[in-house]
């Protein structure tokens, strides 16, 4: 949304700045010559920043808040590039992918560890059946640390 006055609302302002500027005119002569060319100095410097704001009002601004669905965002009209998006997404992309790393990561890690447990177990001396047995834990706790099973 770009604010920009009305034309019937710049041509009131022209009109009054018209009527101010022909009151003060008025008893020009009267006044002694230091005062009026002070006040010439000034209306050159108010009708040049004048000029100067109507240029800026005419040119299509580089950049301009847009408010769209009660969100104000800064772009220019047709200025959104796919650079633009893709630089935006770039982060989001590296955050996602290295999310799906870690998690893939971590899953074969725990699942090699299982399979380590299985293995050991599989290949032990002892059959499974034994680790399930009440008094085996109870040798395990007894057994002296330095003796093999």
């Amino acid at each position: 949304m770009n604010i920009a006055a009305s034309p019937s609302l710049e041509q009131a302002a022209d009109r009054f700045a018209r009527r101010v500027t022909a009151r003060l005119s008025q008893n020009n002569e009267l006044l002694a010559y230091d005062i009026s060319e002070r006040l010439r100095a000034g209306r050159e410097r108010a009708l040049s920043e004048r000029r100067r704001e109507v240029q800026v009002h005419q040119r299509a601004p580089a950049v301009a808040v847009q408010h769209q669905g009660g969100v104000a965002t800064l772009g220019g009209p047709g200025r959104q590039s796919w650079w633009r998006s893709a630089l935006t997404a770039a982060p989001l992309a590296g955050l996602a992918i290295s999310l799906a790393v870690f998690i893939t990561s971590q899953t074969d890690l725990g699942m090699h560890e299982v399979a380590e447990v299985d293995a050991a177990l599989l290949t032990d001396d002892l059959p499974p059946s034994a680790y399930a047995d009440p008094g085996f834990v109870q040798f395990i706790q007894t057994a002296p640390s330095g003796s093999t099973l």
